[in-house]
């Protein structure tokens, strides 16, 4: 059964938009087992709740068959690049570091993969399964120039803390 989606509260504060869609996020995925179902979960109400500034949302997952290597997860948006090379862009370099990437212009990032060409911005966020180790990014890119900031890096790893917690 699908899930109602909660909306913006007039005058909510983007860290208090944050706080309600992770509850909302937890509330959803509590007891499942599934990763990509909790990923898709997150993608959606992200995307929901944040767009148009938000207009690729998604996670690139560790591939267990090459683990040096993120592979395309769920998503909300154009598509995305099928595969990226720990170290690589902004999502290799998360997952390559294991800290979060925010990116006021991509343009000027060494290394930048342009999957979509409106990208301007962008946050990669790792996600971290229970032993500690890099299972995957959430990755948002903004078609505006310098549009993440201490707020959205603040909601978005909370987010991801709870992902991998069944």
């Amino acid at each position: 059964m699908a899930e109602a989606m909660s909306t913006a509260e007039p005058g909510e504060t983007k860290a208090e938009a944050y706080v309600r869609v992770g509850k909302e996020i937890a509330a959803i995925v509590a007891g499942e087992t599934s990763h990509t179902a909790r990923y898709a979960t997150a993608a959606c109400l992200l995307a929901h709740n944040f767009g148009p500034r938000f207009f690729w949302t998604g996670f690139y997952v560790v591939d267990p068959h090459k683990p040096s290597e993120l592979v395309v997860g769920p998503y909300q948006g154009t598509l995305g690049c099928l595969r990226i090379p720990f170290g690589r862009g902004v999502c290799g370099v998360a997952a390559q570091s294991g800290e979060t990437q925010l990116v006021a212009d991509v343009h000027a990032f060494p290394g930048h993969i342009a999957c979509d060409s409106r990208s301007q911005s962008e946050i990669v966020v790792p996600v971290f399964d229970a032993d500690g180790k890099i299972a995957a990014v959430l990755d948002v890119d903004s078609s505006e120039l310098n549009a993440f900031d201490a707020d959205d890096q603040a909601g978005l790893e909370a987010i991801c803390e709870t992902l991998l917690t069944a």
